[in-house]
């Protein structure tokens, strides 16, 4: 049995701790957000899987009035800040709610996910129907709200007239409302095609709940990207946001060095430190290192579970990812760049901090910035300027500088390879490859090496021009075609072919054998040891009753030479 159980998707701060699972201390978020700050309302981003809905837990069960949770936080920092701890531990009526949950791909179903919500929510807060002296009309708004049936009127009310009641029922003490992944039906709403409707209930919502509320003592949200001028934060008083960019709470979200070696020594799993940077490591926070928490935790459990585990892609298996298809369809040709990245490269741009839902594909500039802002890029450590209280008021010049990018570690550069070749291969499916087939199945290499040459000049290359960018480049090229079959690596002869094409209807048969060259000079001499390796190792020796066309093909970068065998 392992030594320390993982809290492996639990976000429930309470839970984690009261029933031992492994906790990374968070809690001075605690001190620096009320000790540290006196902004009324506060907005962290960071990209998903960071920790952000177990401090907003923690954040919950430290504040709220309805609790005591001395023990929870018995030998974490905040505790060792006794006068802090003892004037603000469960003394304010507490909100969290989460909009998580509201990904649908259409509207109505948003709208119904949205209601869903804020009934339990309420149902939560259920003893406030009891409060003496509450008047017809709230009561009848909760009773909708709980029902699910609320006005378009009651949802853009709902947080307001919660606080206003919580209030109330707390002897007019200030409510802290914490609000969870607030962007979540915005971002659902610009990949869906239904933003500019949901925008229309969420900025109301947070409006009224947000701006110039005074049954508030104040309000944190999270998400992963801060939105922009026609958004939430219209008309609000200074608030303050902390973005990956800031070096304020750096260490808050996230693991950093110091967690991880505490992490892997309480789970004797120093030894795969290397490991764990590789792959999960290289995020920039501030001017702070940090490592995905999902990541690491997963790939911990799996360890404690079977020492031989590999490491996997775990962050990038719980999301559809579909910030990198929107880039990839984009009209901005972007693949020199994404070239220079897989291949260990930086790039330089421009970052916006004013990212708007709605507006993400307008400009190139806003696709680099999602990419930045969500962790699928992140920067070259020390490149980024301080934004400090000094020269806060300069944000703006600052974000005008460019910055210097790069792919944070092995599971996301595997990301992007994955996700380009499956681009490639939707692309080719839509092109005419009518001149492509003709070549092949009438022995034409001279055409044939035009025609390879056409799409391998659209591609955006990775693995350094290695073999396997080739063969899975070949394999998509002659891959969906109705009649047609791939084989690839098949068992043929005496050896493997590396492609196979097969028309079973018309009784034909192409084998390809390729090589990587190291220098254009070299492609002749690579073309002709494929094309004797063909011979060599019988490949078409099963295809007896069929008419079979064998070539060699060598490749450079982004050329190549077809030899009919």
């Amino acid at each position: 049995m392992p030594k320390y159980l993982m809290p492996v998707g639990n976000t429930d701060f309470k839970e984690i701790r009261e029933t031992g699972l492994y906790y990374i201390d968070k809690t001075m978020l605690i001190d620096q957000l009320v000790g540290q700050s006196a902004a009324k309302v506060t907005l962290f981003t960071r990209p998903r899987r960071f920790g952000k809905s177990l401090n907003m837990s923690m954040l919950q069960h430290f504040f709220d009035i309805r609790e005591n949770n001395k023990d929870l936080f018995d030998g974490l920092s905040i505790s060792t800040n006794k006068e802090l701890y003892d004037e603000w531990r469960n003394k304010y009526p507490t909100i969290l709610v989460s909009f998580k949950s509201v990904e649908a791909t259409n509207f109505q179903d948003a709208v119904s996910q949205l209601k869903l919500v804020l009934a339990d929510l309420f149902r939560s807060h259920i003893y406030l129907l009891d409060e003496s002296g509450l008047n017809n009309y709230d009561v009848k708004k909760f009773d909708r709200i709980l029902s699910e049936n609320p006005q378009k009127s009651d949802m853009m009310d709902s947080l307001s007239l919660l606080t206003r009641l919580l209030y109330t029922h707390n002897k007019n003490t200030p409510v802290i409302l914490l609000i969870d992944e607030y962007d979540v039906p915005m971002a659902k709403g610009d990949v869906y095609g239904y933003y500019g409707d949901i925008i229309n209930i969420i900025r109301s919502m947070y409006n009224k709940a947000l701006k110039d509320n005074p049954y508030i003592k104040f309000a944190v949200l999270t998400g992963c990207l801060r939105i922009a001028e026609e958004s939430i934060f219209t008309g609000l008083n200074n608030p303050s946001i902390n973005t990956i960019v800031e070096t304020g709470y750096d260490e808050c979200f996230g693991f950093t060095n110091e967690d991880m070696n505490k992490l892997l020594t309480d789970t004797g799993l120093l030894d795969k430190q290397s490991i764990f940077k590789e792959w999960y490591d290289g995020y920039i926070f501030g001017n702070r290192e940090v490592y995905c928490p999902w990541d690491v935790l997963n790939y911990v459990d799996a360890l404690q579970k079977s020492p031989k585990a590999p490491p996997v892609k775990y962050w990038a298996n719980t999301s559809g990812n579909d910030v990198i298809k929107r880039f990839l369809f984009s009209k901005f040709d972007v693949s020199e760049e994404f070239e220079t990245l897989l291949n260990g490269g930086i790039i330089k741009k421009q970052i916006n901090p004013n990212i708007t839902y709605g507006e993400l594909t307008k400009s190139e500039t806003n696709l680099w910035s999602v990419l930045y802002m969500t962790g699928y890029l992140t920067i070259l450590p020390g490149t980024l300027p301080e934004i400090t209280a000094d020269n806060s008021d300069n944000v703006t010049e600052l974000y005008e500088l460019p910055f210097t990018l790069k792919i944070p570690n092995k599971e996301i550069c595997i990301l992007f390879e994955q996700t380009i070749s499956d681009w490639f291969k939707e692309k080719v499916v839509g092109e005419d490859r009518t001149e492509l087939f003709n070549a092949i199945w009438s022995g034409d290499a001279d055409k044939l090496t035009v025609e390879i040459s056409k799409f391998l000049g659209d591609t955006i290359s990775y693995f350094d021009y290695k073999e396997d960018f080739y063969h899975a480049f070949l394999a998509g090229l002659l891959s969906g075609v109705t009649g047609m079959k791939v084989e690839s690596n098949r068992e043929t002869g005496l050896g493997r072919a590396d492609i196979i094409l097969k028309n079973p209807r018309m009784a034909r048969v192409a084998v390809f054998e390729f090589k990587h060259a190291k220098t254009e000079k070299q492609m002749i001499s690579r073309c002709d040891e494929a094309v004797k390796q063909v011979a060599a190792n019988e490949y078409t020796f099963p295809f007896r009753e069929e008419t079979v066309y064998k070539y060699g093909i060598s490749f450079f970068k982004k050329k190549c030479l077809v030899k009919k065998a």
